[in-house]
């Protein structure tokens, strides 16, 4: 161990290291303060100054995050926010989360981390160590953001440590947080691997190392790949059993019943979130590199695309039975968030929705308590800017249907049923047959 090495690990041990996290998102700000909690010395960059201001007051703008531990490390002094990426060169440790989506053309959009890593590059000193989160495919950390960094003419594994460690937030899950999920790490060299253990060894709970920054970068392309595979599964099925007059919701009752060899996945409007609906193409676009198909994986994205496209077709045809065309009916669409609970839009089909139903010429509204205004989407630039309407039996009569989107607990879905002329359910809410309710 070197000299470099060694006073970084002593600072990591001694909860003396100052941790730097770029981007204070969904997974950047819970990160900020499970370090914060923990005593480090914790500086938050983002370019949202607005997010910036609100951190350094105290309070969440994330509705499931506890505001209350924000409060107290601010009191505390232990968290600080800034839009000053000049900064960049003070702290021991630098974790980047930041988002990687698709471009148009469903390829890897690495634009954030590309302009992420030029930013440290100018900045970067001996002795820090900087740790990927962000979802990616694999060799991005050893092969994209290495030769980044290693332009400032600094040695990765010598002067400068680098690794890799997957995201896994779970927004709104009761059950597991940043603390308790285990933290998968994998570095480009043995010391970086060996440093970043003992990082998050600090703050949370397990860590469970692997023997590359590839493999880690390919254990959370895994594990959303596999969710998305069995979410295109059982909305192929929902589309087969409805040709047979098969309630799908039933049958996944019944079958999950069996205490092994199944495992319970839901149907729904379409994929959502930032990560289940962007890693399938990650791996298939990486794949080719190698002359590889990837033809399972790519199959399940062709379904999962398509399934707001099958749930429109299902309005449109319960539209025409109660003799009105889809063009200037009034749809209340109730949900924007990707799932149930929480204030999080992005990739939810409720836009997608949303911006066909617009075309087809409908009327749109929609109730979310969670998020009174629709934000501006990268995947939907032009859609109006649209804002919660009261759920009230005024509202309810008011409209030609009710398309349930994304399934909230708070919200009372017999007083739905009871005051909305017909009802589109894509969550399987309503478990019994009503004449108003067509599932799709």
């Amino acid at each position: 161990m070197n000299d470099t090495t060694q006073k970084l690990s002593q600072r990591i041990n001694d909860g003396q290291a100052t941790v730097g996290i770029i981007g204070l998102g969904y997974v950047g700000l819970p990160l900020a303060i499970a370090f914060a909690e923990k005593g480090f010395p914790v500086l938050g960059f983002d370019v949202d100054l607005a997010k910036v201001d609100a951190v350094m007051r105290g309070e969440s703008y994330i509705k499931h995050l506890d505001g209350e531990g924000l409060a107290r490390v601010i009191e505390a002094g232990t968290l600080e926010a800034t839009a000053d990426f000049d900064r960049l060169g003070t702290p021991d440790v630098i974790l980047i989360c930041v988002p990687t989506p698709l471009t148009p053309q469903r390829e890897p959009d690495m634009s954030y981390v590309v302009d992420t890593a030029n930013q440290i590059k100018r900045s970067l000193r001996r002795g820090q160590l900087v740790v990927l989160e962000s979802t990616t495919y694999p060799g991005t950390t050893d092969e994209l953001l290495k030769d980044i960094l290693e332009e400032s003419g600094l040695r990765c594994g010598e002067d400068f440590f680098l690794a890799f460690s997957p995201e896994r937030e779970d927004p709104g899950n009761p059950d597991f947080g940043t603390t308790t999920i285990p933290k998968v790490v994998g570095g480009v060299d043995q010391t970086s691997a060996d440093l970043a253990e003992r990082l998050y060894a600090q703050a949370i709970a397990r860590i469970v190392r692997v023997s590359s920054a590839r493999a880690a970068e390919a254990t959370k392309l895994t594990e959303n790949i596999f969710r998305a595979v069995n979410i295109a599964l059982v909305n192929e099925l929902k589309m087969v059993y409805d040709r047979m007059d098969i309630d799908v919701w039933e049958v996944l009752d019944a079958a999950a019943t069996k205490p092994f060899g199944f495992m319970r996945f839901s149907p729904g409007p379409g994929w959502g979130g930032h990560c289940i609906p962007l890693d399938p193409f990650y791996l298939a676009w990486k794949a080719r590199e190698y002359g590889q198909s990837t033809r399972f994986i790519e199959l399940a994205g062709e379904v999962n695309v398509t399934m707001p496209a099958y749930v429109i077709e299902k309005l449109q045809l319960a539209l025409n039975d109660h003799g009105k065309p889809v063009k200037n009916s009034k749809v209340l669409v109730l949900g924007l968030a990707y799932k149930k609970d929480i204030d999080d839009p992005r990739e939810s089909p409720a836009f997608e929705l949303i911006d066909q139903l617009l075309k087809l010429g409908a009327d749109i509204s929609y109730h979310d308590p969670f998020i009174p205004t629709a934000p501006r989407m990268r995947s939907w630039p032009n859609l109006p800017v649209l804002h919660s309407v009261v759920l009230d039996a005024e509202t309810l009569e008011g409209v030609d249907a009710v398309l349930i989107a994304t399934d909230h607990s708070v919200i009372d879905y017999s007083f739905v049923a009871d005051h909305a002329a017909l009802v589109v359910d894509t969550r399987g809410i309503y478990r019994e047959k009503q004449a108003n309710v067509i599932k799709a």
